[in-house]
């Protein structure tokens, strides 16, 4: 491999073909770090052994906080002296990811002048990842990121760095201003980002439309999806227009989930109540369809990625709350609910179980009833298929009839 020192034949075939590739990227910092050198022939000896040589034990971090400085130490620091400290510090991101030029060269020479010159932005933590540091450079790291106006992200058994999409910013279909609640909430919440109290981890992630491009329903323990109440506004002309592009009825009603769409005689109908906001007839019409007036959000609670239990998408626990007036009362009703959330959490968790996990063990109607939601025919963890939600009034309607049979 060019730029380093070891012998690298199984990353070499990493670089092969046209597609982008992070070895390449790791030889171009090496050539002006020899830590990061050090980390290449660290990973092929982790490829060759079939182990990661990175071990357990050590502590880094800065003054003042518990999280934000993930602690890497090498278990072959006799081979790979420059890993034998390489630490991650993770960063507080932008609302949306905006950043301008200047922010992001000057954040590259701090990496430069303290770490390894390895930068990764916004993987599924959100936040922007500085890598390869040692602990006595921690301290003045940190301060120099916060000149720039930059603060530690979430790291451990902690609310990790609340995250969005680009919202109202760019995008037409937000329901709300992901941006405004995403800071709103980072700022509230300092203190359960940065000093570790949870029994692991919790995710917050805010979308402002149900295509999700930032996958909140996957990844996050708490997923704010913005959706609208009333009907999908329909612009007859416009449909006319894209009859003349593709067939409809192929491309767009027979693809709906719930087939709650009709085009017949030229006009397209939406059978509104039946609709469960996917967005495909949108994103396939978009001059003809758009959402509707009366805006809000959706929350869902409970996704993860594998770990304990393997992985889990959220389900809905308020089926639509009209975020929008909520953000002239400073979110009062969605920070009540988070911290009715955790303070269950807290008291019947285990030591790294997910919140989601403890609602699978509890129950649901345990859950609903601790955080004081009323249940909702919404609220099932299988939209159509698995209610898990028995309405009394139905139970006593079923045990009359059997009654009356005999």
């Amino acid at each position: 491999m060019a730029g380093t020192k070891h012998k690298t034949p199984l990353l070499d075939d990493l670089k092969e073909g046209k597609w982008p590739s992070f070895v390449k990227e790791l030889e171009r910092a090496a050539q002006k770090s020899p830590r990061t050198d050090d980390l290449i022939g660290l990973l092929e000896k982790s490829y060759r052994d079939h182990i990661p040589h990175w071990k357990h034990g050590g502590m880094a971090g800065v003054k003042g906080y518990g999280a934000g400085i993930v602690g890497r130490f090498s278990d072959s620091p006799e081979d790979f002296p420059g890993t034998q400290e390489y630490h991650t510090a993770r960063i507080n991101q932008i609302e949306g990811f905006f950043y301008t030029s200047d922010v992001l060269r000057k954040l590259a020479d701090i990496c430069d002048e303290h770490a390894g010159g390895l930068f990764n932005f916004h993987g599924s933590t959100g936040d922007i990842q500085i890598l390869g540091f040692k602990q006595k450079e921690a301290e003045e790291l940190f301060q120099k990121c916060a000149q720039l106006g930059f603060d530690l992200g979430g790291s451990g058994s902690a609310l990790r760095t609340p995250s969005c999409c680009v919202g109202p910013a760019r995008c037409e279909w937000a329901n709300y201003d992901t941006l405004h609640v995403t800071d709103n909430l980072t700022r509230e919440f300092q203190n359960e980002m940065h000093r570790p109290t949870f029994n692991y981890k919790f995710k917050i992630k805010c979308a402002g439309c149900p295509n999700d491009c930032i996958a909140s329903g996957a990844r996050s323990d708490l997923s704010i999806v913005g959706v609208w109440k009333d009907n999908i506004r329909i612009d007859q002309d416009q449909v006319a227009e894209y009859a003349k592009k593709f067939d409809i009825k192929k491309y767009v009603v027979d693809k709906c989930p719930t087939h709650c769409m009709d085009y017949t005689d030229d006009k397209l109908t939406i059978d509104d109540s039946n609709c469960v906001k996917c967005m495909h007839c949108i994103n396939s019409m978009p001059k003809a369809l758009r959402p509707g007036l009366q805006k809000g959000a959706q929350i869902r609670i409970g996704a993860k990625v594998p770990m304990v239990q393997g992985p889990r998408l959220g389900f809905i626990l308020v089926p639509f709350y009209d975020i929008n007036k909520d953000k002239e009362e400073d979110y009062t009703f969605l920070k009540d609910l988070i911290q009715k959330i955790w303070d269950f959490w807290d008291e019947y968790g285990t030591s790294r179980e997910r919140i989601g996990e403890l609602i699978q063990r509890v129950g649901v109607g345990n859950f609903l009833e601790a955080i004081e939601l009323e249940p909702l025919p919404e609220m099932v963890e299988h939209p159509r298929a698995n209610p898990f939600i028995k309405f009394e009034e139905y139970l006593v309607a079923d045990e009359e009839e059997e009654s009356k049979e005999g």
